[in-house]
């Protein structure tokens, strides 16, 4: 079962259209916002989660520590990047992946990393350019790979993600969503989803956004097989990454 995590004030600024939008954080003493709604996952499915997570894992150990090795050659600062992702009914979880920007890019790109979009820019915003700046030599070779995503498997091993689901949202980009859109966080996120094989980076927010509610709404064991297998077909070819 997803665990529930305090989101500190200062970092998203819920107002009280996001309240009646999602309908599931309640403001707790401290100033914070917590999710009120526990997570129910099927035990059929979990155990299977708990099976391949546990094995990617044990499988994918060694390939980190040498791109570990490499990350820590190309660049200063550390080998994992944590962030603060949006999960299932919106709830906050630490995200891991290995990083791939320079450690410092806050300081260096200030305006890149503020994300701040006019309604009328955010529907064609790409979160992902092909040539962008913060990313590192070694970090665009693990983008094109996927590799940096190996760690993702222990957020499935926690119970925070899911194998095929819609990306985890930044934090930053949470406040964008309202009305129908919140409903990508009605199922948790995953390693993997149809916006990911319908175009990946190069896809718009607005268009990234359509195809998670297109997977929401029509979600089924079939489709999410066919996803996994269309994604390892994708990992190989490079498609889309950047």
């Amino acid at each position: 079962m997803a665990r529930s995590a305090a989101v500190p004030q200062d970092e998203i600024d819920f107002r009280n259209k996001r309240e009646q939008d999602a309908g599931v954080w309640i403001k707790q003493d401290d100033g914070s916002w917590r999710c009120n709604t526990e997570v129910k996952i099927p035990v059929l499915l979990r155990a299977s989660e708990i099976l391949v997570a546990t094995a990617a894992l044990l499988v994918s150990t060694p390939v980190i520590l040498v791109l570990a090795l490499l990350i820590r050659w190309d660049t200063r600062g550390p080998v994992f990047f944590r962030h603060t992702r949006i999960g299932i009914n919106g709830k906050p979880f630490m995200f891991i992946k290995l990083r791939s920007q320079y450690a410092d890019n806050r300081q260096r790109f200030p305006e890149m990393c503020a994300y701040d979009f006019t309604p009328e820019s955010l529907p064609e915003v790409r979160l992902q350019e092909e040539d962008d700046p913060r990313v590192t030599r070694v970090g665009k070779w693990l983008r094109r790979s996927s590799l940096d995503e190996l760690p993702n498997f222990w957020h499935v091993l926690t119970g925070d993600m899911t194998l095929v689901g819609p990306r985890p949202e930044m934090w930053e980009m949470f406040r964008y969503y309202q009305g129908e859109m919140l409903q990508k966080f009605s199922v948790r996120p995953g390693i993997t989803g149809l916006a990911q094989i319908c175009g990946r980076g190069y896809l718009t927010f607005e268009e990234t956004i359509k195809f998670d509610l297109e997977y929401v709404k029509n979600k089924s064991w079939r489709r999410d097989m066919n996803i996994l297998l269309r994604t390892i077909k994708q990992i190989f070819s490079g498609d889309g990454a950047m």
